[in-house]
């Protein structure tokens, strides 16, 4: 066991980039962390990092070594996970990622119902919204709200939502409503910089999917904070329904440019192709599809 705790480290350290990020991980001193990898290198006769005072890399055995490795970790993973679920009994540790507008939103209901039902799963939930690359083995899955995926993924669509554009009444009053998608050029513009589609929006003309690059006054990585700034009256904004529901239910904001919305945004939950998906993801995913077809939360989230 020796062995597999040294070739734990060594993969850990490679994920997270140093040596003092893994002794705060594992709860150990980094002079601990450093001893783990020599063992591991003496046993097998070749160096696998290239240290400096600024950084750490991988030679060529170590770069070998590594993907060797964490295919073996991962296995000895399954193989734990799937000899424990022959009680029947789903427990385990579920890491998720989710959007914050989403996460914060609609996802603690869902999990408060899950684990109604499945009370040994522990579920840790970290809201922001950057795209994770779950082949780090961060988080077991991901929740996105999008309409490009990555390759080399499994994503099951749980939810849609629609991706609008909206202002508040008194900005209207103010600088008129934008019949056309060029008009925008004209307006105040609060952009979310967050999106695949980077300093465009994106609408259907016709049958087309048309990007317009705006010329923003305010922007964000929150969608709350656009919306905010859309109530208050700083501009225009384009965001899924969901994240402006309640503004729009006080009357705060209202739609324009409906005839140009493109299709609805699928609402995905992402996670890696497994030969053996553990109980905790998979009854996880599937909780989800059927807990968001029961809970369109006001039509704001349509089920799929």
């Amino acid at each position: 066991m020796g062995k597999l705790n040294n070739m734990q480290v060594f993969c850990r350290i490679v994920e997270l980039g140093t040596f003092a990020a893994v002794a705060r991980e594992m709860n150990l001193s980094a002079m601990m962390i450093s001893k783990y990898v020599a063992q591991l290198e003496e046993s097998l006769g070749v160096a696998l990092l290239n240290r400096t005072t600024r950084q750490i890399s991988l030679t060529e055995a170590g770069e070998i070594y590594y993907h060797r490795s964490k295919q073996l970790l991962d296995d000895f993973r399954e193989l734990d996970e799937s000899t424990s679920q022959l009680g029947r009994k789903v427990r385990g540790v579920l890491k998720i990622s989710a959007p914050i507008d989403f996460g914060g939103l609609f996802m603690v209901p869902a999990i408060e119902a899950y684990q109604h039902e499945y009370p040994d799963v522990k579920i840790l939930m970290t809201l922001h919204n950057s795209r994770v690359n779950l082949s780090e083995g961060n988080f077991d899955l991901s929740i996105l709200v999008t309409d490009t995926l990555d390759l080399g993924v499994v994503a099951r669509k749980i939810a849609e939502t629609r991706l609008c554009v909206y202002a508040s009444p008194e900005y209207i009053a103010a600088h008129g409503k934008p019949e056309r998608i060029e008009e925008l050029s004209e307006h105040r513009c609060l952009h979310y910089i967050d999106t695949p589609h980077r300093d465009y929006w994106i609408f259907r003309t016709g049958n087309q999917e048309t990007k317009i690059k705006t010329h923003w006054h305010f922007a964000s990585n929150n969608g709350r904070a656009l919306c905010q700034a859309a109530a208050l009256g700083m501009g225009i904004t384009q965001a899924p329904e969901f994240s402006v529901a309640n503004y729009l239910a006080q009357g705060k904001l209202v739609e324009v440019l409906q005839e140009f919305r493109i299709p609805s945004l699928a609402i995905y939950a992402i996670y890696l192709h497994r030969r053996f998906l553990p109980a905790k993801l998979t009854t996880f995913v599937d909780f989800l599809a059927g807990y968001f077809s029961e809970n369109s939360l006001s039509g704001t989230v349509r089920p799929i």
